[in-house]
C-alpha cells in the first residue's frame, strides 16, 4: 500500500528570520493552494529552538502535505533538511517546496532530495579529510588529545526505548540521559548497528 495515498490535510509553514520581517508574503502563497492548518513562527533559520516547526513535525500524520514557500524557511542547512525529509517519509508525509517545485511524494521530488544527500555527503566527506589533516598535524606537534571518552548511561536502554516510541523527544532524552546531543546519537547508531548485527546472524 503507498503510504501517501491515504487522504490527508494541507499544512502550511511559514517562517520569517525577524519580529520585523512580515509573513504576507508567504501567507499569500499558501493561501492559493489552500490550508487546512498553518504553522508560524519569526525565528532565525539557524536557531535550533523553532517551537512551531517542532510543533507542526508532531502534528502531521499519514497522508498529510506540508507546503512551504521555499526549502530555507524549512531546514538550517543540507542535513537539517535531510532528517526532516526522513522523518516525514517515515510519518508518511509528503512535503511540497513552491519555489523549487520539489514535491518528495513524486519519483521527480524523491531524486532532488537524493541529489541533496549526495551532495551532503561530498561536503562532509571533504570537511572529515580536513579534520583528519587537522588532527595528524596536531599528533605531529603534540598538541591533540583526543576526545574524551563518554560511558553509556545505565539508564540508557529506558530513555532511548521511549524515544523509539516518540514518547519522548530528542531534547527530553538527551536531558534525562545528561549527556551531549553528539553522545546521545553516537549511542543511537551504536544500538542501530547492534541491531543490524542481531538480525543478519538470525537471518
Amino acid at each position: 500500500m503507498n503510504r501517501m495515498a491515504t487522504k490527508g490535510q494541507n499544512v502550511g509553514y511559514i517562517r520569517v528570520s525577524s519580529i520585523e520581517q512580515n509573513t504576507e508574503s508567504q501567507k499569500e502563497l499558501l493561501k492559493n493552494v489552500g490550508m487546512d492548518k498553518v504553522f508560524e513562527e519569526k525565528i532565525s533559520g539557524k536557531n535550533t529552538a523553532r517551537p512551531q516547526l517542532q510543533a507542526m513535525l508532531e502534528y502531521v500524520r499519514e497522508g498529510d502535505i506540508i507546503y512551504i514557500k521555499d526549502l530555507s524557511r524549512l531546514a538550517r542547512n543540507t542535513k537539517d533538511l535531510l532528517n526532516i525529509v526522513e522523518y516525514l517519509t517515515d510519518k508518511g508525509v509528503a512535503l511540497k517546496s513552491i519555489k523549487e517545485n520539489i514535491d518528495t511524494s513524486t519519483n521527480f521530488g524523491k531524486l532532488m532530495i537524493t541529489f541533496l544527500a549526495a551532495i551532503y555527503e561530498f561536503e562532509r566527506a571533504n570537511l572529515l579529510e580536513r579534520q583528519r589533516d587537522g588532527i595528524a598535524v596536531a599528533k605531529m606537534q603534540g598538541k591533540y588529545k583526543g576526545r574524551k571518552q563518554v560511558v553509556e548511561p545505565a539508564n540508557f536502554n529506558e530513555v532511548y526505548g521511549k524515544w523509539q516510541k516518540r514518547e519522548i523527544k530528542s531534547s527530553v532524552a538527551i536531558r534525562e540521559l545528561n549527556i551531549s546531543e553528539y553522545a546521545f546519537y553516537k549511542f543511537v547508531r551504536d544500538k542501530k548497528a547492534e541491531a543490524q548485527e542481531k538480525g543478519c546472524a538470525n537471518g
